[in-house]
């Protein structure tokens, strides 16, 4: 237990070393750049903050941990532009977007009643995504590839309806259901017959398709053209395979997540 609680303070101790360490080597990039570069361009943010969440897909417990985010804005090359910039209205009709998501590591030495399964690394999961705006409205898609614990594919389908209260918070709430295929699920939720053997579970074989569903309230305070102020508190229910999961029924089906952060816009001009 006191290594499991050292675990997590180590963690959250490297998260401003982490942060820091981003925002440095872009900074220093952004400076090494000739500064009469002009025609090509690229825009986007980094976060860093805290967040609480889930001590591993299907637990019941709850842990803090570093919140990391990117946010793709827009990329100009000569005849090429994509995306509207980051904190700009923007424009409605179909668009398309960078996606990322990062999963933290699960150890069995963390958890004792996990004692006999396999160690999962944690995994960044990269892709991309498209999304149709109206002015108080949005619904979106995207699509990830894991690189790490898992390296299947995961996604989201998604709708918001959009509140403007001031000019510089933006309020975002609506629907999420969540998607892995079966290396993902199997990752999380699985039990081989090596791990049923050496642990409390039975076999069980987790297959992919939908495996959440849930609601997530979104809130962004822009301080000023670079840095913004970033929170979500979100609500997945697990479905399917990831609710039957044996790793599921000893936890909870009910998956609460907290963030907030600060984030920062770069302009890249190469």
């Amino acid at each position: 237990m006191q290594a499991a609680v050292a675990r997590r303070f180590e963690r959250l101790s490297m998260m401003p070393r982490l942060t820091s360490t981003l925002f440095a080597l872009i900074l220093g990039l952004s400076a090494a750049l000739p500064a009469a570069a002009q025609e090509r361009s690229f825009t986007f943010a980094l976060r860093g903050g805290l967040a609480v969440t889930p001590e591993y897909p299907g637990s019941d417990n709850y842990e803090p941990g570093p919140d990391i985010g990117f946010t793709f804005g827009s990329l100009s090359w000569g005849r090429l532009n994509v995306g509207q910039g980051i904190g700009n209205a923007p424009a409605t009709g179909l668009s398309f977007r960078g996606a990322f998501r990062f999963i933290g590591e699960r150890e069995s030495s963390d958890y004792p009643e996990l004692a006999g399964l396999n160690d999962i690394d944690a995994t960044v999961e990269l892709g991309f995504g498209a999304i149709y705006r109206e002015r108080n409205w949005q619904a979106f898609g995207e699509v990830r590839k894991g690189i790490g614990g898992h390296d299947g594919f995961t996604g989201t389908l998604g709708a918001n309806l959009v509140f403007r209260p001031t000019e510089r918070f933006t309020l975002l709430a609506g629907p999420r259901v969540s998607f892995g295929d079966s290396d993902y699920a199997s990752t999380y939720f699985g039990v081989s017959a090596a791990e049923a053997a050496a642990s409390q579970f039975g076999q069980f074989n987790a297959g992919g398709g939908a495996l959440g569903a849930g609601v997530e309230v979104q809130g962004t305070y822009r301080i000023n053209d670079r840095w913004a102020v970033e929170g979500a508190v979100s609500y997945e229910k697990l479905l399917n395979d990831a609710a039957d999961s044996p790793i599921t029924a000893i936890g909870s089906e009910d998956q609460w997540r907290m963030r907030l952060g600060l984030s920062r816009t770069f302009n890249l001009r190469f």
